[in-house]
């Protein structure tokens, strides 16, 4: 599905730069694109590759162990199917830790190796586990502690203070989260639709 919509924006933005005389800044549009995604690319591989190494470390020296069992009373309320695996609730502890953190980038490759590491120990490969799903809301509505993105925009933008919207970013975030996870652990009690 997401192939026909993106295939059907490119052959509009064709016919739209034909109609209007405009084919040559679609062209330039088109390789300043693809040069930025090269490059956001690469930056990112560079990112994933040094935080997949940090996790091999935490994993290695027993760091991930000791997150795991600092925050095993909130991942076992949040993650019970997991409570006795201390590799995922280790994976998952780095991973809300480095969202509290602001650490987007870091984030993301804890979070894949946390979710393949509970993909692994699915029964059925087909069907999302319960912990699966709360912990893509949980990244969704991820609480920070320090938003670096936001204040880097802020900055851009010509912001004196870039951090000055901290206390709304918590009570936003922090609110956000709550629901999140409570509508989550609501639906996982009575479902909407027959198992």
């Amino acid at each position: 599905m997401l192939n026909f919509i993106w295939c059907g924006m490119v052959l509009l933005s064709v016919v739209c730069a034909l109609c209007t005389g405009r084919l040559g800044e679609l062209s330039t549009a088109l390789l300043e694109g693809s040069q930025q995604a090269v490059e956001l690319s690469l930056f990112l591989l560079g990112s994933m590759c040094a935080w997949l190494g940090f996790l091999k470390i935490a994993e290695e020296s027993g760091l991930s162990r000791l997150l795991a069992q600092a925050m095993a009373p909130v991942t076992g309320w949040l993650f019970p199917e997991y409570k006795g695996d201390e590799s995922i609730q280790g994976k998952i502890s780095l991973n809300l830790s480095a969202n509290l953190l602001g650490l987007g980038n870091a984030a993301t490759p804890l979070g894949l190796a946390a979710m393949r590491e509970m993909a692994q120990k699915n029964p059925s490969p087909d069907t999302p586990t319960q912990g699966m799903i709360l912990f893509v809301v949980i990244n969704t509505a991820s609480l920070q502690l320090l938003p670096v993105n936001m204040a880097a925009m802020r900055q851009s933008c010509g912001s004196a203070a870039p951090f000055s919207i901290l206390p709304q970013v918590w009570i936003t975030s922090a609110a956000s989260l709550a629901v999140c996870v409570l509508c989550c652990k609501l639906l996982e009690r009575r479902p909407p639709w027959p198992r």
